[in-house]
């Protein structure tokens, strides 16, 4: 009989024993990760870039927002034109004699080719008309010679030209031939437009002629538009 109940004592303590150690362990089967040899060499998949709000994004690329930069123009390149046209009013007072002088009206035209920008041959023709005595009365003059200019500042271009040619006097006198030698020397300002291939030409000159035996020494004045091509 104390056999029996010391096997049964024994028989109890291991049924506890077992019985505490399945309650162990089933959490920690449950608990603990499986992992496949498919989910290990699989690679995780990117995550997206994202800017967290409030954060600032990094600038770009100086070099391909330089190249994307449209080019500038060239501003401000000022045209020299070769040719020069002009026409205008002439005032011409005409000195015939110690004697008698005449006051004349009219126009002058001239063309100018500038082989450099401060060197041009300058070809004029003018004509005047007024009344000596009551009867009607012109004077022409044609010639050729040198021209110079200096650009000055605020769009001025200042010239200035010596013209050797030949003149013609109506009506005819008892004193002499109506053709004589001429010449003339002078200059004037010249007004750049914006557009620069018009400007505005202020000047005078004295003119010399020799008609009746004697030297005529006369001034001109004039006033006009050029035009630049």
């Amino acid at each position: 009989m104390r056999h029996t109940c010391f096997l049964l004592a024994i028989v109890l303590l291991l049924t506890a024993t077992a019985g505490a150690q399945s309650n162990s362990t089933q959490p920690l089967l449950l608990t603990t990760p499986t992992l496949s040899l498919s989910s290990a060499l699989t690679p995780a998949p990117a995550t997206p870039f994202s800017i967290a709000p409030g954060t600032i994004a990094p600038a770009a690329n100086s070099s391909s927002s330089s190249a994307a930069a449209p080019p500038q123009g060239v501003q401000g390149v000022f045209v020299n034109y070769s040719w020069q046209a002009y026409i205008g009013y002439t005032f011409y007072r005409f000195y015939v004699n110690s004697n008698t002088e005449e006051n004349q009206n009219g126009f002058n035209y001239s063309m100018a080719y500038f082989f450099k920008d401060w060197f041009a041959a300058d070809g004029e023709f003018a004509a005047t008309h007024g009344n000596l005595s009551n009867v009607s009365s012109w004077f022409l003059f044609g010639g050729g010679g040198p021209r110079f200019r200096w650009s000055a500042p605020r769009n001025l271009e200042i010239w200035g030209h010596v013209l050797v040619g030949y003149s013609h006097f109506t009506p005819q006198t008892p004193f002499g031939r109506q053709e004589a030698f001429a010449y003339e020397a002078g200059g004037g300002v010249d007004i750049n437009a914006h557009h620069h291939k018009i400007a505005y030409r202020v000047g005078a000159d004295m003119v010399g002629s020799r008609f009746f035996g004697t030297y005529q020494y006369s001034p001109k004045a004039f006033v006009g538009i050029v035009y630049k091509f």
